[in-house]
Protein backbone atom coordinates (compact mmCIF):
# COMPACT_ATOMS: atom_id res chain seq x y z
CA UNK A 1 0.00 0.00 0.00
CA UNK A 2 1.44 3.05 -0.88
CA UNK A 3 0.43 5.21 2.14
CA UNK A 4 2.96 8.67 2.26
CA UNK A 5 1.78 10.53 5.16
CA UNK A 6 -0.99 8.58 8.13
CA UNK A 7 -3.21 10.91 10.52
CA UNK A 8 -4.28 9.48 13.54
CA UNK A 9 -6.95 10.62 15.84
CA UNK A 10 -6.15 9.07 19.65
CA UNK A 11 -8.94 7.91 21.99
CA UNK A 12 -9.36 5.39 24.45
CA UNK A 13 -10.20 2.27 22.51
CA UNK A 14 -11.20 2.81 19.33
CA UNK A 15 -8.91 4.63 16.73
CA UNK A 16 -9.21 6.39 13.41
CA UNK A 17 -6.67 6.29 10.47
CA UNK A 18 -7.14 8.47 7.42
CA UNK A 19 -3.32 7.98 4.72
CA UNK A 20 -2.94 9.36 1.79
CA UNK A 21 -0.72 8.64 -1.10
CA UNK A 22 1.97 10.98 -2.58
CA UNK A 23 -0.24 12.28 -4.97
CA UNK A 24 -2.53 13.47 -2.00
CA UNK A 25 -5.55 10.73 -2.94
CA UNK A 26 -6.96 9.11 -0.08
CA UNK A 27 -5.74 5.07 0.21
CA UNK A 28 -6.60 4.69 3.88
CA UNK A 29 -9.72 5.33 5.82
CA UNK A 30 -10.61 3.02 8.96
CA UNK A 31 -11.15 2.40 12.59
CA UNK A 32 -8.68 0.38 14.32
CA UNK A 33 -9.41 -1.19 17.75
CA UNK A 34 -6.02 -0.15 20.44
CA UNK A 35 -4.48 -3.58 20.22
CA UNK A 36 -4.33 -4.01 16.41
CA UNK A 37 -3.29 -0.13 15.82
CA UNK A 38 1.17 -1.34 16.06
CA UNK A 39 0.18 -4.57 14.13
CA UNK A 40 -1.02 -2.31 11.56
CA UNK A 41 1.48 -0.06 11.41
CA UNK A 42 3.97 -2.58 11.39
CA UNK A 43 2.52 -4.03 8.14
CA UNK A 44 3.35 -0.24 6.70
CA UNK A 45 6.20 0.80 4.41
CA UNK A 46 7.98 3.76 6.51
CA UNK A 47 5.99 7.10 6.33
CA UNK A 48 4.91 10.13 7.56
CA UNK A 49 2.64 9.51 10.58
CA UNK A 50 0.87 12.65 12.53
CA UNK A 51 -1.00 12.97 15.89
CA UNK A 52 -2.37 15.56 18.53
CA UNK A 53 -0.23 15.98 21.43
CA UNK A 54 -2.31 14.65 23.99
CA UNK A 55 -1.49 13.01 27.50
CA UNK A 56 -0.92 9.28 25.59
CA UNK A 57 0.48 11.23 22.35
CA UNK A 58 3.99 10.41 23.90
CA UNK A 59 3.87 6.70 23.97
CA UNK A 60 2.78 6.12 21.09
CA UNK A 61 4.60 8.50 19.40
CA UNK A 62 7.88 6.19 21.05
CA UNK A 63 5.84 2.86 19.69
CA UNK A 64 5.56 3.87 16.50
CA UNK A 65 9.42 5.47 15.98
CA UNK A 66 10.58 2.36 16.54
CA UNK A 67 8.18 0.73 13.57
CA UNK A 68 10.65 2.80 11.48
CA UNK A 69 7.73 5.66 10.92
CA UNK A 70 8.73 9.50 11.44
CA UNK A 71 6.06 10.36 13.98
CA UNK A 72 5.79 14.28 14.50
CA UNK A 73 2.99 15.58 17.62
CA UNK A 74 0.98 18.71 16.81
CA UNK A 75 -0.90 20.93 19.38
CA UNK A 76 -4.49 19.90 18.65
CA UNK A 77 -5.68 23.80 18.97
CA UNK A 78 -3.04 24.01 15.45
CA UNK A 79 -4.90 20.93 14.19
CA UNK A 80 -8.42 22.54 14.58
CA UNK A 81 -8.49 24.85 11.60
CA UNK A 82 -7.86 21.91 9.12
CA UNK A 83 -11.23 20.06 10.49
CA UNK A 84 -13.54 21.28 7.33
CA UNK A 85 -17.65 20.65 8.73
CA UNK A 86 -18.80 18.02 10.57
CA UNK A 87 -17.04 17.19 14.01
CA UNK A 88 -16.44 12.90 14.29
CA UNK A 89 -13.35 10.91 14.30
CA UNK A 90 -12.89 10.52 10.72
CA UNK A 91 -13.05 14.83 9.93
CA UNK A 92 -10.20 14.37 13.25
CA UNK A 93 -7.96 12.23 11.31
CA UNK A 94 -8.28 13.92 8.02
CA UNK A 95 -7.68 17.08 9.69
CA UNK A 96 -4.20 15.73 11.17
CA UNK A 97 -3.33 14.21 7.90
CA UNK A 98 -3.17 17.49 6.31
CA UNK A 99 -1.67 19.30 9.26
CA UNK A 100 1.11 17.78 9.72
CA UNK A 101 2.44 18.33 6.06
CA UNK A 102 1.91 22.40 6.09
CA UNK A 103 5.72 23.51 6.16
CA UNK A 104 4.42 26.22 8.69
CA UNK A 105 3.20 23.83 11.43
CA UNK A 106 4.83 23.94 14.73
CA UNK A 107 5.44 20.47 16.17
CA UNK A 108 5.60 18.77 19.60
CA UNK A 109 8.96 17.36 20.91
CA UNK A 110 8.11 13.65 22.00
CA UNK A 111 9.14 13.00 25.56
CA UNK A 112 10.99 10.18 27.01
CA UNK A 113 9.82 7.68 29.29
CA UNK A 114 12.14 8.89 31.87
CA UNK A 115 11.19 12.31 31.71
CA UNK A 116 7.67 11.25 31.48
CA UNK A 117 8.39 9.98 34.54
CA UNK A 118 9.31 13.17 36.06
CA UNK A 119 6.11 14.81 34.95
CA UNK A 120 4.33 12.25 37.09
CA UNK A 121 6.21 12.90 40.16
CA UNK A 122 5.39 16.42 40.02
CA UNK A 123 1.72 16.06 39.39
CA UNK A 124 1.57 14.11 42.11
CA UNK A 125 3.26 16.15 44.27
CA UNK A 126 0.80 19.01 43.41
CA UNK A 127 -1.76 16.90 43.56
CA UNK A 128 -0.97 16.10 47.16
CA UNK A 129 -0.47 19.40 47.72
CA UNK A 130 -3.73 20.26 46.95
CA UNK A 131 -5.16 17.76 49.24
CA UNK A 132 -3.33 18.50 51.98
CA UNK A 133 -4.83 21.72 51.77
CA UNK A 134 -7.76 21.36 51.83
CA UNK A 135 -8.07 19.24 54.98
CA UNK A 136 -6.35 22.23 56.65
CA UNK A 137 -8.83 24.98 55.21
CA UNK A 138 -11.10 21.53 56.50
CA UNK A 139 -9.85 21.38 60.12
CA UNK A 140 -9.45 24.89 60.39
CA UNK A 141 -13.40 25.26 59.64
CA UNK A 142 -14.65 22.22 61.89
CA UNK A 143 -12.31 24.30 64.66
CA UNK A 144 -13.45 27.61 64.26
CA UNK A 145 -17.48 26.19 64.89
CA UNK A 146 -16.44 25.42 68.34
CA UNK A 147 -14.93 28.45 68.82
CA UNK A 148 -11.35 28.05 68.00
CA UNK A 149 -9.45 30.62 66.20
CA UNK A 150 -6.06 29.86 65.05
CA UNK A 151 -4.12 32.43 63.14
CA UNK A 152 -3.21 32.44 59.49
CA UNK A 153 -0.63 29.95 57.95
CA UNK A 154 -0.63 25.86 58.87
CA UNK A 155 2.13 26.56 61.87
CA UNK A 156 -0.92 28.32 64.14
CA UNK A 157 -3.06 25.68 62.94
CA UNK A 158 -1.16 22.92 63.36
CA UNK A 159 -0.57 24.33 67.01
CA UNK A 160 -4.12 24.21 67.39
CA UNK A 161 -4.75 20.53 66.37
CA UNK A 162 -1.68 19.84 69.18
CA UNK A 163 -3.71 21.36 72.03
CA UNK A 164 -6.98 19.39 70.32
CA UNK A 165 -4.66 16.14 70.62
CA UNK A 166 -3.36 16.89 74.33
CA UNK A 167 -7.50 17.44 75.09
CA UNK A 168 -6.77 21.07 76.48
CA UNK A 169 -10.11 22.46 74.93
CA UNK A 170 -13.55 20.74 76.74
CA UNK A 171 -16.16 22.46 74.80
CA UNK A 172 -15.16 20.47 71.78
CA UNK A 173 -17.42 17.35 71.78
CA UNK A 174 -15.53 14.19 71.92
CA UNK A 175 -17.16 13.12 68.23
CA UNK A 176 -15.67 16.00 66.81
CA UNK A 177 -12.58 15.21 68.79
CA UNK A 178 -12.01 11.82 67.23
CA UNK A 179 -12.91 13.16 63.75
CA UNK A 180 -10.84 15.96 63.76
CA UNK A 181 -7.66 14.23 65.08
CA UNK A 182 -8.45 11.69 62.37
CA UNK A 183 -7.98 14.47 59.51
CA UNK A 184 -4.87 15.51 61.52
CA UNK A 185 -3.17 11.59 61.21
CA UNK A 186 -4.37 12.38 57.16
CA UNK A 187 -2.25 15.50 56.78
CA UNK A 188 0.62 13.91 58.47
CA UNK A 189 0.66 10.97 55.79
CA UNK A 190 0.40 13.77 53.66
CA UNK A 191 3.11 15.22 54.65
CA UNK A 192 5.72 12.36 54.25
CA UNK A 193 4.47 11.52 50.90
CA UNK A 194 5.03 15.05 49.86
CA UNK A 195 8.93 14.71 51.48
CA UNK A 196 9.46 11.47 49.97
CA UNK A 197 8.67 12.54 46.16
CA UNK A 198 10.67 15.65 46.71
CA UNK A 199 13.21 13.84 47.63
CA UNK A 200 12.72 11.76 44.28
CA UNK A 201 12.96 14.81 42.35
CA UNK A 202 16.11 15.98 44.26
CA UNK A 203 17.73 12.43 43.58
CA UNK A 204 16.70 13.41 39.70
CA UNK A 205 18.14 16.83 39.74
CA UNK A 206 21.48 15.39 40.62
CA UNK A 207 21.82 12.89 38.07
CA UNK A 208 20.42 14.93 35.31
CA UNK A 209 23.10 17.75 34.13
CA UNK A 210 20.52 20.28 32.26
CA UNK A 211 18.40 20.55 35.64
CA UNK A 212 21.65 21.78 37.44
CA UNK A 213 22.23 24.10 34.82
CA UNK A 214 18.82 25.57 35.47
CA UNK A 215 19.69 25.95 38.82
CA UNK A 216 22.59 28.69 38.30
CA UNK A 217 19.21 30.89 37.44
CA UNK A 218 18.67 32.85 40.15
CA UNK A 219 14.74 32.31 40.98
CA UNK A 220 14.69 28.81 39.57
CA UNK A 221 15.15 26.31 42.46
CA UNK A 222 15.13 22.70 42.23
CA UNK A 223 11.15 22.32 41.91
CA UNK A 224 11.20 24.74 39.03
CA UNK A 225 14.21 22.95 37.40
CA UNK A 226 13.42 19.51 37.20
CA UNK A 227 9.68 20.47 35.88
CA UNK A 228 11.55 22.69 33.14
CA UNK A 229 13.96 19.88 32.14
CA UNK A 230 11.41 17.20 32.04
CA UNK A 231 8.77 19.51 30.41
CA UNK A 232 11.28 21.44 27.46
CA UNK A 233 12.87 18.08 25.75
CA UNK A 234 13.99 20.48 23.05
CA UNK A 235 14.68 23.49 23.49
CA UNK A 236 15.84 23.98 20.07
CA UNK A 237 11.97 23.69 18.71
CA UNK A 238 11.65 27.65 19.93
CA UNK A 239 13.64 30.20 17.87
CA UNK A 240 13.92 32.83 20.37
CA UNK A 241 13.59 33.13 23.99
CA UNK A 242 10.52 35.59 23.68
CA UNK A 243 8.40 32.35 21.69
CA UNK A 244 9.48 30.54 24.84
CA UNK A 245 7.80 32.70 26.84
CA UNK A 246 5.17 33.40 24.80
CA UNK A 247 4.66 29.44 24.89
CA UNK A 248 4.57 29.42 29.08
CA UNK A 249 1.76 31.95 28.59
CA UNK A 250 4.18 35.13 29.97
CA UNK A 251 3.63 37.70 27.07
CA UNK A 252 0.76 40.21 26.40
CA UNK A 253 -2.19 39.01 24.34
CA UNK A 254 -2.35 41.04 21.41
CA UNK A 255 -5.67 42.81 19.83
CA UNK A 256 -3.79 44.48 16.92
CA UNK A 257 -5.37 46.19 13.99
CA UNK A 258 -4.73 48.77 11.32
CA UNK A 259 -1.18 49.04 12.28
CA UNK A 260 -2.10 49.94 15.37
CA UNK A 261 -0.21 47.48 18.50
CA UNK A 262 -2.67 47.02 21.56
CA UNK A 263 -1.16 45.23 24.48
CA UNK A 264 -3.10 43.82 26.98
CA UNK A 265 -3.18 41.11 29.76
CA UNK A 266 -0.67 38.03 29.75
CA UNK A 267 -2.03 35.70 27.34
CA UNK A 268 -1.83 32.65 30.42
CA UNK A 269 -1.89 29.95 27.44
CA UNK A 270 0.67 26.92 27.06
CA UNK A 271 2.17 25.16 30.20
CA UNK A 272 0.29 26.70 33.36
CA UNK A 273 2.57 24.70 35.26
CA UNK A 274 5.64 26.29 34.37
CA UNK A 275 4.21 29.66 34.46
CA UNK A 276 2.65 29.19 37.73
CA UNK A 277 7.01 27.99 38.77
CA UNK A 278 8.39 31.03 37.40
CA UNK A 279 6.29 33.12 38.92
CA UNK A 280 6.50 31.72 42.18
CA UNK A 281 10.24 32.27 41.67
CA UNK A 282 10.06 35.96 40.54
CA UNK A 283 8.09 36.47 43.44
CA UNK A 284 10.81 35.29 45.84
CA UNK A 285 13.33 36.92 43.60
CA UNK A 286 11.83 40.45 43.55
CA UNK A 287 12.65 41.23 47.10
CA UNK A 288 16.04 39.85 46.65
CA UNK A 289 17.35 41.86 43.24
CA UNK A 290 15.80 45.16 44.40
CA UNK A 291 18.42 45.95 46.36
CA UNK A 292 21.20 43.76 44.20
CA UNK A 293 23.64 45.89 42.35
CA UNK A 294 23.31 44.09 38.76
CA UNK A 295 21.67 44.94 35.04
CA UNK A 296 18.74 43.05 36.71
CA UNK A 297 18.72 44.74 39.72
CA UNK A 298 18.30 48.02 37.91
CA UNK A 299 15.47 47.01 35.29
CA UNK A 300 13.82 45.97 38.27
CA UNK A 301 14.22 49.66 40.21
CA UNK A 302 13.30 51.17 37.26
CA UNK A 303 10.31 49.40 36.52
CA UNK A 304 8.68 49.17 39.87
CA UNK A 305 8.79 53.25 40.27
CA UNK A 306 6.35 53.32 37.44
CA UNK A 307 4.75 49.71 37.41
CA UNK A 308 2.42 47.57 40.16
CA UNK A 309 4.23 45.24 42.29
CA UNK A 310 2.46 42.01 40.61
CA UNK A 311 3.25 43.62 37.11
CA UNK A 312 6.91 43.95 37.77
CA UNK A 313 6.70 40.16 38.66
CA UNK A 314 5.16 38.68 35.99
CA UNK A 315 7.80 41.08 33.93
CA UNK A 316 10.58 39.66 36.19
CA UNK A 317 9.26 35.90 35.29
CA UNK A 318 8.97 36.82 31.39
CA UNK A 319 12.61 37.60 31.83
CA UNK A 320 13.17 34.41 33.68
CA UNK A 321 11.54 32.67 30.61
CA UNK A 322 13.88 34.26 28.33
CA UNK A 323 17.17 33.10 30.36
CA UNK A 324 15.83 29.58 30.72
CA UNK A 325 15.51 29.08 26.98
CA UNK A 326 19.01 30.32 26.52
CA UNK A 327 20.39 28.63 29.19
CA UNK A 328 18.59 25.35 27.51
CA UNK A 329 19.40 26.54 23.74
CA UNK A 330 23.28 27.07 24.22
CA UNK A 331 23.95 24.20 26.88
CA UNK A 332 26.01 26.78 29.17
CA UNK A 333 25.27 28.24 32.45
CA UNK A 334 24.08 31.18 33.19
CA UNK A 335 26.37 34.40 34.14
CA UNK A 336 25.16 37.27 35.54
CA UNK A 337 25.91 40.65 33.75
CA UNK A 338 26.52 43.42 36.41
CA UNK A 339 25.55 46.89 36.29
CA UNK A 340 27.47 49.40 34.06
Amino acid sequence: MDVQTLGIDLAKSVFQVHGVAADGSVVVRKKLRRSAVLDYLASLPPCLVGMEACSTAYYWAREISKLGHEVRLMPPTYVKPYVKRQKNDAADAEAVCEAVTRPNMRFVPIKSAERQAVMTLHRSRDLLIRQRTILLNAVRGHLAEFGMIAAQGPRSLWKLVEEVRCDAHENLPALARTILLGMADQIVTLNGQIGALERELADWLKRDETSRRLMTIPGIGYISATAIAATVADASAFSSGRQFAAWVGLTPRQNSSGGETRLGRISKKGNSQLRRLLVAGATALLRHVRNHKSATGEWVRSLAAKKPARLVTVALANKTARIVWAVLAKGETYQPRMAA
